[in-house]
């Protein structure tokens, strides 16, 4: 709603004033009264409604109505419609009671339309909301309002080397696609703006935010104009006499963070300048706010859509295994050669694949990690482009550990906990149990992110106490047809033990691990339950783990029935950047698993075989088969294992968006 304006009147001379249509023009009764005055009476012309402490104004014969002078007496005044000529409505206002014989107050009135719209109702369509939605505030839920802006972070323009929210002009019409449009309307009599000026602005706390262009006449984008953004908050209209629509293209330059909530107003205001070199009067004003869309993450329950590997000299047959899992999954796979990975084999770690909405449009998003190894170009050089946007967070805090690897960033399929709902999941993010001088933790600029982004509400896990440091080496989340719809699959070394024991007792205590691909060293079933060191290094995991898994339940809503246990063991080891034991898998790490809707792309743990077949491989199955899981076992013993990862950490995915739409959830 508009705010009201207070007009005083004169008995001296005549007042004239501006209103704008769908506002109330409040008329000081009292300030010009003469004194023992008792009664007023109100006449009118027909364009102007009004209203004498909120009941309509009852017309005599006369067309004039009578009333008390009273304290608490309040007039407002309203147009019809827009004038056709300046001051063509008038409001004529009679003392009565004093001895006065001239007490009247004449106010002329002209009737102007003025509305800056956007897709409030966020419905893809920009209509005025002629006061009955407040364009100034924006709200969550189905029955919310407020209109919403991308930030404009893909690359439409060939040419260029830069998103496009880098380049201060419109380059495309597919460009202008990913805006968000914003509608000035007015209609004016002749001559108004002589003595008006109408002025477009943003707070000078949220110009760097955004970035507004003016639409040209010949509707050429090479020609649009930017009227707001960086450095410069404020733009004065020109040309606007009679009836006009001004077309407005907005876009997003950054995300929410730390420093800025999302939320951007945009206003317009009226000025009156006929008093220059007195400053201009403001008159009127009209906001509308935008809210920047957020990154949102996509977990492994939505349907993939395309899977990337790297390919390096010694992962040929790792290749040819992602090529057939994709092609059952229906999804496109992309290979890094060699030459552009230059040998960083961790596609997981360098990015992390999300999404941007607004009611128009939709599109992915990468997220590049800070880590900046052989692989740091890959996502701007080949993702980067036309409705594919990019999106990093650089450090200014010095040391880049393990936990600032995207490997270290998963998200939780849709749930519910304690009645409030996640339709999109939760972020979840690993981190140490306390700082200290040796402690690694994700960095701040990137846990300030992702907290922003509002909809998927992060929860920190303990992570630190692993080599490598990353959520997904204990934790992955399968889809189920039935609970929740999804399973967590966590590492145990508890089930490792107790089917290590139950094939013990079968008289299996001599088969070993890692045969096939071990030549010496390999562990048998009973030096694994004999072995005390071993035993203590994986009840330490197990605590480590078990922490996690009550945090899980908490933040999650899950209970024991939505958690499956996946055989795991893990050793002690010196991290030699801290010089502390972190645990790292003793074989292939099956729970860092590659997900593509019912196929399972599963690291081969390699353990032992028993009646021809390996219990871990077959214990897994029992487990994820039911669920109508296909699991497919894939060597990554020398091409990732021994270089501290697995198939997850290799490799990456880009998956469907969701169905559900963000601004309709109440986080």
């Amino acid at each position: 709603m508009a705010q009201k304006r207070l007009v005083r009147l004169s008995l001296d001379r005549p007042t004239y004033a501006v209103c704008v249509l769908d506002t109330d023009t409040v008329v000081d009764l009292q300030g010009c009264a003469p004194a023992g005055c008792k009664f007023f009476e109100v006449f009118a012309t027909s364009g102007v409604t009004v209203d004498i402490n909120c009941n309509p104004l009852k017309r005599s014969p006369s067309g004039t109505s009578k009333w008390l002078l009273e304290p608490e007496v309040e007039m407002i005044v309203r147009m019809k419609a827009p004038s056709s000529l300046l001051n063509d409505q008038k409001v004529k206002i009679s003392y009565l009671g004093s001895k006065s014989k001239s007490d009247q107050a004449l106010l002329y009135l002209t009737g102007v339309q003025i509305s800056l719209d956007a897709d409030t109702c966020r419905n893809g369509k920009v209509k005025p909301t002629n006061g009955k939605i407040d364009k100034r505030n924006w709200t969550w839920g189905p029955h919310g309002h407020g209109a919403i802006l991308l930030v404009n972070c893909d690359k439409d323009s060939p040419r260029s080397s830069m998103v496009d929210a880098d380049m201060e002009k419109v380059t495309t019409c597919k460009d202008l696609k990913d805006m968000s449009l914003m509608i000035l309307s007015i209609q004016t009599p002749k001559d108004f703006f002589a003595r008006h000026e109408l002025i477009l602005h943003v707070s000078k706390f949220e110009m760097d935010k955004v970035r507004v262009f003016q639409a040209d006449r010949k509707k050429l984008p090479s020609k649009y104009k930017m009227v707001l953004g960086p450095k410069k908050p404020s733009h004065v209209l020109s040309g606007l006499e009679g009836h006009h629509e001004v077309t407005f293209y907005v876009e997003g330059l950054a995300f929410p963070d730390a420093d800025f909530s999302g939320l951007v107003s945009f206003t317009v205001s009226l000025m009156d300048i006929s008093n220059l070199p007195v400053p201009g009067l403001l008159l009127f004003e009209d906001t509308v706010v935008f809210r920047v869309a957020p990154w949102i993450m996509t977990p492994n329950t939505q349907t993939p859509q395309e899977v990337y590997v790297c390919r390096f000299t010694e992962n040929e047959n790792f290749v040819e295994s992602m090529t057939t899992l994709a092609k059952k999954a229906k999804c496109k796979l992309t290979i890094c050669p060699e030459e552009e990975n230059l040998e960083d084999i961790w596609m997981q770690d360098e990015m992390e694949f999300g999404y941007v909405q607004a009611p128009h449009k939709i599109f992915p998003v990468v997220f590049d990690s800070p880590r900046n190894r052989g692989l740091k170009d890959f996502p701007i050089k080949n993702i980067l482009g036309p409705d594919f946007g990019y999106v990093t967070k650089e450090s200014a805090e010095g040391l880049i550990t393990g936990l600032d690897s995207f490997g270290n960033l998963e998200v939780s399929p849709p749930i519910t906990v304690g009645g409030k709902n996640y339709p999109l999941g939760r972020i979840i993010i690993g981190n140490s149990c306390y700082p200290r001088e040796q402690s690694r933790e994700m960095l701040k600029v990137l846990q300030d992110f992702l907290f922003a982004q509002k909809v998927q509400a992060p929860v920190k896990l303990l992570s630190d106490w692993l080599y490598v440091g990353h959520v997904d080496e204990f934790l992955s989340f399968v889809p189920a047809p039935d609970g929740k719809g999804f399973r967590l699959l966590l590492a145990s070394p508890s089930a490792c033990y107790k089917l290590f024991e139950e094939k013990m007792k079968e008289g299996h205590g001599d088969a070993k691990i890692l045969e096939g691909v071990k030549k010496k060293g390999n562990m048998m079933i009973k030096d694994i339950l004999l072995d005390k060191t071993l035993r203590e290094h994986n009840q330490y995991a197990e605590n480590c783990i078990d922490w996690n898994r009550e945090v899980l339940k908490q933040e999650l809503g899950l209970s024991e029935q939505d958690i499956i246990d996946i055989p795991q063991l893990f050793r002690l080891r010196i991290l030699s950047s801290t010089n502390e034991l972190k645990a790292e898998a003793l074989f292939p790490d099956m729970v860092n698993m590659l997900v593509l809707g019912k196929y399972l792309g599963i690291p081969k743990p390699f353990g032992p075989i028993i009646n021809g077949q390996c219990c871990l491989e077959e214990k897994v199955q029992t487990l994820l088969e039911p669920l109508g899981l296909k699991c497919t076992f894939i060597d990554d013993y020398f091409t990732y294992h021994l270089r501290f990862g697995e198939i997850h950490c290799g490799t990456n995915v880009r998956r469907k968006p969701f169905p559900f739409k963000w601004w309709n959830m109440e986080p």
